[in-house]
């Protein structure tokens, strides 16, 4: 038999429980994983707090089983960079959002820190050099390697090469990212709008874009 322990303090689980009064009185009964053992007679452990409501009838907004082929994928493009999604926060309930970066030589993300995700960088081809919070120097990242990006942290990274990299890029939760990038690839479709539009859309989604070196 399973059941879940409570893990209060003692003066609480004196407080929020007491015996069901037994049939009779038999000798002292032993207090055994929520179950009062009697020599003839079984008690239970009951609690005085007010019965939590069940959530088996709450209706939960689940992510559906999908399937995306090579290449397929709506298409972004963010400050230079081709964003191929895989999964959108919106397919996965929110739980995680994935893309391709295609990124050209010389390209690639300003240094900004996140508030409510964390990111993962994984290199499919080519090389790019990540930059973070804590660290002296850069790293440089060739195929096969990885990067994490914890919220709070600040990083930045570019493609220092002379030919594009693919990287796969991973962010969790999905906390509204996908809108960011979106609007961000409609403020450039006249042309690279100036800092401080870019760093007004992403501060909306808990984004912090550091200005660029004087």
């Amino acid at each position: 038999m399973c059941r879940t322990m409570h893990c209060g303090s003692p003066s609480e689980n004196e407080t929020h429980s007491k015996l069901v009064r037994p049939l009779t009185q038999d000798s002292p009964s032993i207090d055994l994983f929520g179950l009062i053992i009697g020599s003839e007679r079984t008690y239970l452990l009951v609690n005085r707090q007010p019965p939590r409501r069940s959530t088996m009838g709450a209706k939960v907004t689940a992510a559906e089983p999908f399937v995306r082929k090579p290449a397929a994928g709506s298409t972004l493009k963010v400050l230079g960079v081709t964003h191929i999604y895989k999964a959108t926060g919106a397919e996965t309930a929110g739980s995680f959002s994935l893309w391709e970066d295609v990124v050209p030589p010389g390209a690639g993300a300003p240094a900004h820190t996140h508030a409510h995700e964390d990111e993962a960088f994984y290199v499919l081809s080519g090389e790019i050099v990540i930059e973070f919070e804590g660290e002296s120097a850069p790293h440089r990242i060739a195929a096969g390697g990885f990067f994490f990006g914890p919220r709070g942290r600040r990083h930045a990274y570019r493609n220092v090469s002379d030919r594009p990299a693919r990287v796969l890029v991973l962010c969790a939760p999905s906390c509204g990212l996908d809108r960011m990038f979106a609007e961000l690839d409609a403020a450039a479709t006249a042309g690279m709008p100036e800092f401080g539009k870019l760093a007004a859309i992403a501060a909306k989604y808990g984004v912090t874009i550091e200005p660029p070196a004087a």
